[in-house]
């Protein structure tokens, strides 16, 4: 078991920064958090207002540890922990209902590198680890019939995993429903009666609905498109979205067949309990909308956690098989090897990458205004997850700079950027270009972002793997710095470097 959970943490050891999509423009914003009261530059661009929401993981963690050790490290070692806790969460869980660890436990570990942590949704991933190893603690304390003592525990954990992320929490709220309605069946209850009894228990992780109600007074952020059937099979199949696509299918297909063959094989069955929560999160992947109080691919979320919880539920139906359970031990074992090396291989090119495309900082002053545009690959040519789509955040990491591809969430975020010159490119997605061949609404074709950007609000341009774009478009700007994929132009007249200080 300890050896799963040091595993969990290689994918992330050799990128210096991990390379996850959303997380660098969410660097940006801890730059923000950690300096804004010293610095001339990040006050003139943004401003930060702590706030009660259900969004703050790592924001909170980040604050005593970047100050600690400074924020890229932080933000390394907490990203780290996560697949770790995760694995640990997913371990403890097998072994409360199985009270022993069957060999396919390891087919469900490679999903804490599913597609929602590899797009960067690290508060809701610490919140998922989180619910994960407060679930192992809810079966073990309901297996021992210490109902009280979980109850008092649980409210303070229900708080602290509603505050990491709201998704999170009501996921633990599922789990625990659902594992303690069965267990209330399986004492000779009837269901109706074992799901009232199940939802007094996990009633204690309601009370976050107060902070939850504060904080939708306070706007909080939308809710909408609902049952959208396309998307959802979209989320289905990129569950384990990484950089190959036949790989990563082959590899979700691997898990599918593992799973019918515990259905089918007459030594193999699957846990009652874990098989029915793993049902109940796939009724909540289905009733969830796409976007929830302004956080995109709500449902999308849940899917990883859906698939490895079914394959956290086999076991063998009576007494252990040896020979069938080497041959599905040896089998597991290379399959979460494989992914393993996969992933870190994938992160470890990605990392190479963006540490070229991050040379041109190098060139920019403190403090420097910096429209970033991105090259994002057209819906039916691009499986590898675009993981430069918020570099531009490394520009405040690092320069301490203006940029464009912060999120525009009223009420569900604590960084707004207050820079009116930038107008309309001032947020997200207006960092993200396409090749005009591209038959897309968004984003806007390269030369029409070129074209249309408020020049006299920028000092540079900086173009990471754009489609071909026209640099007349430019006027007369200087070409500074240019790289493998990467543009850093100059503007002129040039701008102010800086805003003046103090």
């Amino acid at each position: 078991m300890v050896a799963m959970v040091l595993l969990a943490a290689v994918p992330l050891l050799y990128p210096p920064i991990p390379p996850l999509v959303d997380l660098l423009g969410h660097m940006g914003r801890y730059r923000v958090e950690l300096d804004i009261g010293t610095s001339p530059f990040l006050k003139t661009y943004y401003a930060f207002r702590w706030s009660v929401m259900g969004n703050l993981g790592v924001d909170l963690l980040v604050w005593p540890l970047g100050k600690l050790i400074g924020l890229e490290p932080a933000v390394k070692l907490i990203v780290i922990a996560i697949p770790m806790m995760t694995v640990a969460g997913m371990l403890w869980v097998a072994r409360e209902v199985h009270h022993r660890l069957p060999p396919t436990v390891m087919f469900a570990l490679p999903f804490a590198y599913g597609h929602h942590f590899l797009f960067g949704f690290v508060n809701y991933a610490l919140s998922v680890a989180l619910a994960l190893l407060a679930f192992g603690l809810w079966l073990r304390l309901g297996r021992l019939r210490k109902y009280r003592l979980r109850a008092a525990l649980f409210v303070p954990i229900s708080f602290l995993v509603w505050t990491c992320h709201t998704f999170g929490w009501g996921m633990l709220g599922l789990l625990a429903f659902s594992a303690d309605a069965v267990r209330n069946h399986d004492e000779g209850r009837g269901w109706l009666r074992s799901a009232f009894r199940a939802a007094l228990h996990a009633a204690v992780l309601s009370l976050p609905i107060l902070l939850m109600l504060a904080w939708r007074e306070g706007g909080g952020g939308i809710t909408t498109d609902w049952f959208n059937w396309r998307n959802k099979w979209f989320s289905v199949h990129t569950v384990l979205r990484d950089r190959w696509r036949e790989w990563d299918l082959v590899s979700f297909a691997l898990t599918a067949i593992m799973l019918l063959f515990a259905i089918v094989h007459p030594r193999l069955t699957l846990s009652r309990m874990l098989t029915f929560t793993a049902l109940v999160l796939l009724a909540a992947f289905a009733l969830l909308p796409r976007l929830i109080f302004g956080s995109a691919y709500a449902d999308m979320r849940l899917m990883p956690f859906v698939v490895a919880f079914f394959l956290l539920a086999i076991r063998f139906r009576r007494e252990t098989d040896y020979r069938l359970a080497r041959v599905l031990a040896v089998v597991a074992l290379t399959f979460l090897l494989a992914r393993t090396a996969s992933v870190t291989a994938s992160l470890a090119i990605a990392a190479d990458d963006q540490r070229e495309k991050l040379a041109a900082l190098d060139k920019v002053p403190m403090g420097a205004r910096v429209l970033s545009l991105v090259g994002v690959q057209c819906r039916d040519r691009g499986w590898a997850l675009w993981r430069n789509g918020h570099i531009g955040g490394m520009t405040i990491v690092r320069r301490e700079g203006l940029t464009n591809n912060h999120w525009e969430n009223p009420g569900a975020q604590l960084l707004v950027n207050v820079y009116e010159p930038a107008g309309r490119f001032r947020y997200d997605p207006s960092q993200l270009v396409r090749d005009p061949r591209c038959r897309l609404a968004l984003p806007r074709p390269v030369n029409v972002s070129l074209a249309n950007f408020p020049r006299e609000a920028f000092d540079y341009v900086w173009l990471v793997d754009p489609p071909a774009f026209n640099p007349r478009l430019l006027g007369d700007a200087e070409l500074i710095h240019q790289g493998r994929g990467v543009y850093l132009f100059r503007l002129r007249p040039p701008a102010a470097e800086a805003p003046p200080r103090g």
